[in-house]
């Protein structure tokens, strides 16, 4: 099937159509090329068509909520659709050293279809894996926002932050979705979301109403930009709750 995900073949790389390693660490030359080559993609000119990396934690305790967010996919779609238009690549870890990624989808209904033959694994985090994917793609295509949802984090946090500070200095958000409570996540989760520009936000377990709000709004914003998000925040306590934390 078109944008099927593949198996990563490195230690740091996140697999994907385009295929690629990522490499583990940056001098200050190398940010600086990719930061002037981002903005040269213009990614958030008006007119151009809305990015988002919907980036989802699989492991064996995420299955409800992987089912859940299959089901609330498509709300993305349909919020981005009343602004402009909008692409997704998914992207998600599981099991021993396991991170995929698809390439980018425009239809709801392809994107339903692949998550469905995606079983929850145990395993590890990899979130370092998933924003290492993002700054690639922010300098080859253009990323306008990330939605990461998990419910832990099992890495060095520092090493996390300094992958964070990267997409903050490429202008791409990420807005952060906790599931639970737990409290390690929670201090690495709003790093990562005050040093993108982004937010983070807890939804209850299992509450796929709160995370159907979240979603739209994440979705209005890579659509539309700030304006769209501030449009939808009169009206949707999502997107109130995203644009009073962003910068």
């Amino acid at each position: 099937m078109s944008g099927e995900p593949v198996k990563p073949r490195g230690r740091d790389a996140v697999s994907s159509q385009t295929g690629g390693t990522l490499p583990q660490a940056s001098t200050a030359e190398d940010i600086a090329a990719f930061v002037a080559k981002a903005r040269a993609l213009s990614p958030h000119a008006p007119g151009a068509k809305g990015r988002l990396i919907f980036a989802l934690d699989a492991t064996m305790s995420r299955q409800p909520t992987w089912d859940m967010a299959c089901a609330l996919q498509a709300d993305m779609f349909r919020e981005a659709a009343a602004i402009g238009s909008l692409d997704i690549r998914l992207v998600y870890y599981r099991g021993l050293n396991e991170c995929r990624a698809t390439g980018w989808i425009s239809d709801s209904a392809k994107l339903a279809t692949l998550m469905s033959k995606i079983d929850c694994r145990g395993g590890d985090t990899q979130i370092g894996k998933v924003l290492s994917d993002v700054r690639r793609e922010a300098v080859a295509s253009g990323v306008r926002a990330v939605v990461f949802v998990g419910d832990a984090m099992e890495e060095k946090v520092d090493e996390l932050c300094a992958k964070a500070g990267e997409l903050g200095m490429l202008k791409v958000p990420v807005f952060v979705f906790q599931e639970g409570a737990d409290a390690v996540a929670e201090q690495a989760f709003r790093e990562i979301a005050r040093l993108t520009g982004g937010a983070w936000c807890r939804f209850d377990p299992g509450a796929a109403a709160q995370l159907r709000e979240l979603l739209r709004a994440a979705a209005a914003y890579a659509a539309g930009g700030r304006e769209a998000l501030l449009k939808l925040a009169k009206s949707a306590s999502g997107a109130a709750k995203l644009i009073g934390q962003m910068k």
